[in-house]
Parts: structure tokens; sequence; C-alpha cells
């Protein structure tokens, strides 16, 4: 199994130790050449404004989208999170409206109001360790979307179809059950 992790921007290299923690063969993407063969993707956590730029310049944008809507596997966490939803508010930009949310960005506060917690899960028989940073909260999750966990009764980790995106950081906690999930998916092709 082969699993790209965008390599632009943000902590991308977290996601690759897990994922290799976890057995699975990682390449980071920085060209659209980068995308081909690959079962699943990983959008990290960073700057949304900045992954949407770099996208678009590095001729990346398109090539994603299209290979999403081939059945890709993509999970995206904090900014990719971000850059899944359909609409992004505080303020408005630019996504690949590839998740039917609506998120709201750093929604939580700034740097010095970044967390750790945990919550239950559907994913997990255990309580699920979060690391926010800066994180946007899920304020509308489409009839199509599925909320794997909440916090405080807001969803933190949702699915559509072959889609994963956290509000959180998986890869900056111990627990590897999300990113195992992630890899559940790529591997039962739903």
């Amino acid at each position: 199994m082969k699993i790209g992790i965008l390599a632009i921007q943000g902590d991308f290299d977290a996601h690759r130790k897990r994922l290799e923690e976890l057995g699975a063969e990682t390449v980071l993407v920085k060209t659209a050449s980068d995308l081909v063969g690959l079962d699943g993707l990983i959008l990290p956590g960073g700057e949304s404004t900045t992954h949407m730029k770099l996208l678009e310049e590095e001729g990346l944008l398109a090539p994603l989208v299209e290979q999403v809507r081939q059945g890709m596997a993509v999970f995206g966490t904090c900014a990719g999170a971000i850059l899944l939803a359909r609409e992004v508010k505080n303020p408005a930009q630019h996504s690949l409206s590839l998740v039917d949310m609506t998120v709201i960005r750093n929604a939580y506060g700034r740097q010095l109001d970044s967390c750790v917690t945990t919550a239950s899960t559907t994913i997990s028989d255990h309580p699920l360790e979060m690391v926010f940073i800066r994180a946007p909260v899920i304020e509308r999750a489409g009839e199509s979307v599925e909320v794997l966990a909440r916090r405080d009764g807001d969803p933190v980790l949702v699915r559509q179809g072959r889609i994963l995106a956290a509000t959180f950081h998986p890869e900056l906690s111990s627990d590897p059950a999300v990113h195992a999930y992630f890899l559940k998916m790529v591997r039962n092709g739903h």
C-alpha cells in the first residue's frame, strides 16, 4: 500500500513516521507526477491558504481533485480538513470542495488556546487523544457525512465515502487509531 503525503507545507513528516510505523509505504508529494500510483493521500496541517496557493502554483490542484474523484482515499488533518470542505468561513477561502461540510477557520482561538483532550469515537473502543492547534470547527456536516467523533458537541472527525477529515492533529498523538482507520479505509476500498 502506497500512501502519499502532501509535502509542500506543514508537518508532513509526522504523518510519514506514523504511517511507516503502521507498515505503509509513503511518498512525499510535491509534484503532480508524485500522485501517480498512490492508494491514498494525506493533506496535513499547516496554513490552508498557503496550501491552496502552492497547490495551484505547483500544478497539483486539478490532478489531486481528479484522483479523488476517481476514488483515491484522502485524509485531511486541521488545514487539510479546511481544504476538503465545501465551504470555508473566517475568512472565506477557496477549497477543494470535496466534503459536504462548512468549516470555520481558527474557531477554537489562537495558538495559546491550543489543547490536548480525549473524546469517544466510533473508530476505537477507547477514548481518542486529540491535539488541537489553532483548530477549525466543523459548523455543518451534510447528510452524507458520517460523524466519527465530537468535541463539545462539534464534529471533529468525519467521513464522507473515501474521504476522512479531522480538525485535530492525530499525527501528534501517541494513539495511532486514526491513521490505522485511514489505512483500513484504503485497504478495503471503501
